[in-house]
């Protein structure tokens, strides 16, 4: 699930968005909406730095040119890019078949011109005719020498293009995998990592573990600071958790105030230690206001941790993880609360 913000969040966005969208040239609609709510709520920066380009030229966007922000920025690695990068292979195939077929050519008149030249000595041409002959095979030496020099310069370019749409399908990917405001790893990029490292486990008889993670008393934050000060809080805690994780961990950002953190190969202990570790260093933070440097009061997260049971399903290991955090928030938060196994 893409958005798992409060209603009153939702709200809040809901009233921001209704004036941009009014503005455009494209119809009301869902995906309109998802443009829209997305730039308001700070939740895609990518999305954001394209529609403020866009809103200081005063261009209102159509259906195609909305369409086209939505499959680029929420719906992932669009059709579009795919086929750029398909034509791109295309084109570099297309571009060593043909310095193939030049070089092949060339190759079938020299081998020719050789077997005459051979047929010449055999019946006894003259020294001038053989000279000449040998002038010519000379001259074919030098053009198979170029055929085969283009070729090599064009497999050496073609290997560089080749690499460059490689490096452009990665980015792609990551872009689709990753959360606009804090870099962590999106509610798509968790999923597919959970899901990777559980049939790991699975497979290798291994310890994982997960941590679920909630800012406590979160709208009273925005509603005190401001919802700029709010992602400002994200931020932070998405910096810490970075700073914990190392090797094949996964950080992401779960939903609006919420995250997660996968940790392969941990038993319970020592994900219950991770989340203490990580849970102390928020609490201890003192984060401040932009402008007049005030520091606010203090901020602080709830946890919950479940251990991969053999043969439950990411709903269920998530499920318990998630009743752990409840747990932790409902005995006075700023805990950790290790959920019973499955």
């Amino acid at each position: 699930m893409r958005y798992r913000d409060s209603p009153e969040h939702t709200a809040e966005c809901l009233r921001l968005a209704l004036p941009l969208m009014a503005k455009q040239d494209s119809a009301m609609h869902p995906i309109s909406f998802s443009i829209w709510y997305e730039h308001v709520a700070g939740m895609n920066a990518p999305l954001s730095s394209e529609l403020e380009r866009a809103m200081q030229t005063e261009l209102a966007l159509d259906e195609e040119a909305t369409y086209a922000l939505y499959r680029k920025y929420i719906a992932g690695l669009d059709e579009q890019s795919a086929q750029q990068v398909a034509d791109g292979f295309r084109r570099v195939l297309s571009d060593l078949s043909d310095s193939a077929n030049q070089a092949g050519k060339q190759a079938s008149r020299f081998g020719s011109v050789l077997e005459e030249w051979s047929e010449g000595l055999l019946d006894g041409k003259s020294e001038k005719s053989l000279a000449e002959e040998a002038a010519g095979i000379i001259g074919d030496t030098r053009q198979m020498q170029d055929a085969v020099a283009v070729l090599n310069a064009r497999l050496d370019s073609s290997k560089d293009e080749i690499e460059r749409l490689q490096s452009e399908i990665v980015r792609a990917r990551e872009e689709a995998l990753s959360d606009g405001l804090t870099g962590l790893a999106n509610r798509r990029g968790f999923d597919q990592s959970l899901a990777d490292r559980m049939r790991e486990a699975t497979e290798q008889a291994s310890e994982l573990s997960l941590l679920l993670l909630d800012i406590d008393h979160f709208k009273n934050v925005n509603d005190k600071y401001g919802h700029l000060f709010g992602d400002k809080v994200i931020r932070s805690i998405a910096q810490v958790l970075k700073d914990n994780v190392k090797g094949r961990d996964t950080a992401a950002r779960y939903g609006g105030e919420e995250f997660a953190v996968i940790l392969p190969d941990t038993p319970p202990m020592g994900a219950r230690a991770v989340a203490e570790k990580i849970r102390s260093t928020v609490a201890n933070c003192r984060i401040q206001r932009v402008g007049n440097n005030e520091t606010v009061d203090t901020i602080s997260i709830s946890i919950g941790v479940a251990h991969f049971t053999g043969g439950e399903s990411p709903t269920d290991l998530i499920g318990r993880a998630d009743s752990a955090l409840y747990t932790s928030k409902s005995h006075g938060r700023n805990r950790v609360t290790v959920a019973a196994r499955g």
